[in-house]
């Protein structure tokens, strides 16, 4: 009995709930992307393909006195397979990257730079700890004397 009750605590994660939800959804996913790639994006490359249904051609490697029988390599239905994947990496390529792009977010940044030293320092901090300039929110570095012009009196 005890061995039914850990697997029940198991089971019933957050976690592992989610992993199982996660798989249904992937398995229909993947039964919608296969869906439109027979009927919609392999009509269009069998108009280019001289025998149609290229999907079912291959090479007959073994003749049989049944056409049933016979041993068939049939690259166009790898070649449907990877059409397939490229355009499933794709879909999850651009959703996943758009919900991560959402969920993080930039952080606001917790440092500055000393504008005497160049080194980084805590934003709220009013004295460098490198240099111990007084570098407040409105004290910038010296700016470079200017040589004195000449004023003609």
């Amino acid at each position: 009995m005890q061995l039914f009750a850990d697997f029940k605590k198991f089971a019933f994660k957050g976690n592992v709930v989610d992993l199982a939800v996660g798989v249904i959804i992937g398995a229909a996913f993947g039964k919608i992307v296969t869906a439109l790639v027979a009927d919609l994006v392999m009509p269009i490359i069998a108009l280019a393909m001289p025998s149609g249904d290229w999907k079912k051609d291959g090479y007959v490697l073994r003749h049989a006195a049944d056409p049933k029988q016979d041993v068939v390599l049939q690259y166009g239905d790898f070649l449907g397979s990877v059409i397939d994947f490229l355009i499933i990496a794709t879909v999850l390529f651009l959703i996943v990257s758009q919900i991560v792009s959402r969920v993080v977010k930039k952080d606001d940044p917790t440092t500055k730079e000393c504008a005497f030293c160049i080194e980084q320092i805590p934003l709220k901090a009013t004295k460098c700890k490198f240099c111990t300039s007084e570098v407040g929110p409105k004290l910038e570095a010296p700016a470079t004397a200017a040589p004195a012009t000449p004023t003609a009196v």
